[in-house]
């Protein structure tokens, strides 16, 4: 599939023209934020082992943290956005710090088919963590356009560097890069050269789709009509608020739902939310909208280190 234009020579941009707030409204954010408090650390983790694999048919998914969640099926395991750093900054004294500890110890790792990741913003690619992954053998990722150098730097040998629409097949399933209405940048003058993504991984198991950073859009009806409704959803609920400097590049907890609806998902399991307070809403103030809206057993709200089996 084709999808529209989205690079114009020297940046990348949401084709549907949702305008990302720039550094000044950052700033302005910054002075007048009222965030809700969150408790300086929350001792509620579990922590699990994952299997080193599931049997054939078995879908399974972990959350870690955040957004980096273990999907394993048969032969295959990756694993999204990793980040065990204490904070989603580049400097380790300062920047948004975590309030959970992950719920799986990188040591209790299965072996890694792939990484897949979605962007290159802090909480999504932390060197750190791939330095560590790559030290413990983890040779392979895909990666959105623009992104290869800043992981191959960390030790990883095989980067899958793809654009919208660009797919590889690896360890029995085929990962689809797909839009998603987000930006880049990890500095002050890189903004947007780059790309981000989702992402679709198709196997004999069922359609699988990792929504990543996204704010609602018109891609999900898209990602439905191209590869059809999703045997399970990854969608990011958190960093909303306040509203009017978040809604171009994150979803809240209605829209994430909207989403699900969209996309027709058997199952959808909530990203993107509980350990870094990156918004002004509390920590597990997401959740809890989730809650609210009575999904039951169609949106999954996992806690760091559990799993699910999706059926």
């Amino acid at each position: 599939m084709n999808w529209p234009a989205h690079f114009d020579g020297k940046r990348f941009y949401n084709p549907d023209g949702q305008q990302v707030r720039g550094w000044r409204d950052v700033l302005r954010w910054k002075r007048t934020s009222t965030p809700e408090p969150s408790p300086e650390w929350v001792d509620d983790v579990q922590p699990s082992t994952p299997p080193p694999r599931v049997a054939d048919s078995v879908l399974r998914v972990t959350l870690v943290n955040h957004s980096t969640v273990l999907l394993q099926q048969a032969g295959c395991n990756l694993l999204t956005d990793p980040i065990w750093s204490q904070r989603a900054s580049p400097v380790p004294w300062t920047g948004p710090r975590r309030h959970r500890s992950p719920g799986v110890a990188l040591e209790n790792l299965p072996e890694i088919d792939a990484l897949l990741l979605s962007h290159n913003h802090y909480d999504h690619l932390d060197r750190w963590t791939l330095a560590r992954l790559a030290s413990r053998g983890v040779q392979t990722c895909v990666a959105p356009a623009g992104v290869a150098p800043a992981v191959r730097a960390q030790g990883i040998v095989t980067v899958h560097e793809l654009d919208w629409g660009e797919s590889v097949k690896l360890a029995g399933v085929t990962i689809h890069s797909v839009p998603a209405v987000h930006f880049s940048g990890r500095g002050l003058f890189d903004r947007n050269r780059t790309l981000w993504c989702g992402y679709a991984i198709e196997s004999r198991e069922g359609f699988v789709y990792y929504a990543a950073d996204t704010a609602f859009g018109s891609h999900f009806a898209a990602i439905r009509e191209r590869f059809g409704a999703p045997r399970l959803a990854l969608l990011p609920i958190g960093a909303y608020a306040p509203r009017w400097i978040m809604q171009p590049v994150h979803m809240n907890p209605e829209e994430a739902a909207r989403a699900h609806a969209i996309l027709g998902a058997g199952t959808s399991v909530a990203i993107h939310h509980g350990t870094f307070q990156l918004g002004d809403e509390a920590i597990d103030t997401p959740a809890r909208g989730i809650a609210e809206l009575g999904l039951g057993e169609r949106f999954l709200v996992l806690p760091n280190g559990q799993s699910a089996d999706i059926p």
